[in-house]
């Protein structure tokens, strides 16, 4: 009888979440909801039913105008001093610990489900810093994603880094060997390693030696949407506008709403009545207006779903139209990517300077990178791969699977760890 790996890869990401399992099946990847292979990391607390969804089940309750709560984004607490903290979910206070335990045990079932077996150990992908410059709190959110996984059934678990496990993905389509250069820029950070990779290399068990750096940087795909957001869409609401003292409007509100785990933060008593007391002093009480109602009916995370969509479409193409009706009758902003290029020109050029160190730390020669891996939705956007590229302009460019590759890697890895 066949024995199959009784471990599984999982790539915990923050915009998507994908389970992999070397299994009896040509893919590798487990379908986790509606056939599909990935699950977006969201959940909905919905207050009408009192039921819990999770991926694009989740997205569409809130969208349906269910009342209830809406979380996204759930990697980027980890290494915060959010995570040891607490939220009210209709009612009731609920711990952001449990509340990851709720996504990844989720997860967990939803994999033993499609492969019809129990995974008690795993290896998860991790970014290369989980936290930018601060080695404690890095450590810190590695063993807190530890301590939730054994807390929803793991027994065995260990990490890779997450474009190492994109690596490994990658080596298997290789006749020949390539020294590479893996971009793997997610929702939350942009990791990249400089690794030998070969078909000889893949059988060995050690691989230390084919490693030659890694590096990484707090940007992904979640600050290109922010970037967007507070540079095209919040002056609609008076982002940067005046007031009849001179001074500017407070930015607070906005930088809450711009990001997927601080939106909530901007429903407070605190914030409305900050909110009414600033009113009275605006000059640009239209575009107010438009802020209050937004706060006032909960619309925070629609807004950002348009802000995201905004984001891939001008990924693709030149212009895109952002309906904003729900704020205003008729309301409409047209953005272009000549404008969402200059919103993010500063994480751009950051990431770029990453790239540059790990080469200068590493010692490697750029002529001697032949290949580009991109993975990770993020590295879709045209600035950002433009950007990587030009540190390399003698290397060749790959898509991988953007949202597959890493746990397909991870899937590659556990196999080897456990057997």
């Amino acid at each position: 009888m066949t024995q199959y790996p009784r471990a599984c890869g999982i790539d915990f990401g923050t915009s998507n979440s994908t389970v992999g399992w070397l299994g009896p099946d040509a893919g590798v990847l487990v379908a986790l909801e509606d056939g599909r292979r990935t699950l977006p990391s969201a959940v909905f607390f919905n207050a009408d039913e009192d039921s819990v969804s999770f991926g694009r089940a989740a997205m569409g309750e809130y969208l349906e105008g269910y009342e209830g709560r809406l979380m996204r984004a759930l990697k980027s607490l980890l290494g915060t001093g959010l995570m040891d903290g607490h939220t009210e979910v209709n009612g009731r206070a609920l711990g952001f610990r449990d509340l990851l335990a709720r996504f990844i045990g989720e997860l967990k079932d939803r994999a033993e489900c499609a492969s019809g077996r129990t995974f008690d150990h795993a290896v998860f992908g991790r970014p290369v810093h989980f936290v930018d410059d601060d080695v404690v709190a890095d450590r810190k959110a590695q063993d807190t994603l530890e301590a939730i996984a054994r807390q929803v059934g793991f027994r065995e678990l260990s990490f890779q880094f997450e474009p190492i496990g994109a690596a490994l993905h990658y080596e298997r389509s290789l006749s020949r060997e390539e020294l590479v250069l893996i971009a793997d820029i997610g929702g939350g950070t942009a990791d990249f390693s400089i690794v030998r990779l070969s078909p000889e290399r893949a059988r060995a068990a050690e691989r230390r030696e084919d490693l030659l750096g890694n590096a990484g940087i707090h940007i992904g795909g979640t600050d290109f949407d922010r970037a967007l957001s507070l540079e095209c869409v919040m002056p609609v609401l008076g982002y940067r506008s005046r007031m009849r003292s001179g001074a500017e409007m407070p930015a607070s509100v906005y930088f809450q709403l711009a990001a997927w785990h601080t939106i909530n933060f901007a429903y407070t008593r605190q914030v409305w009545a900050d909110l009414q007391q600033i009113y009275r002093d605006a000059i640009a009480r239209t575009e107010l207006d438009r802020l209050c109602r937004l706060i006032n009916l909960r619309e925070g995370h629609w807004l950002a779903l348009q802000v995201e969509q905004a984001k891939i479409a001008l990924s693709a193409s030149a212009h895109t139209r952002v309906d904003l009706e729900r704020l205003e009758p008729g309301l409409a902003l047209a953005l272009s990517r000549a404008a969402f290029t200059a919103a993010t020109q500063g994480l751009v050029e950051r990431v770029g300077a990453c790239v540059a160190g790990l080469l200068s730390a590493a010692g490697v020669d750029r002529a001697r990178i032949d290949t580009i891996y991109f993975t990770g939705g993020a590295s879709g956007v045209p600035q950002l791969r433009a950007r990587i590229a030009a540190e390399l302009p003698a290397a060749r460019s790959v898509e991988g699977d953007l949202y597959g590759s890493i746990g397909a890697g991870l899937a590659v890895e556990a196999a080897r760890r456990y057997g």
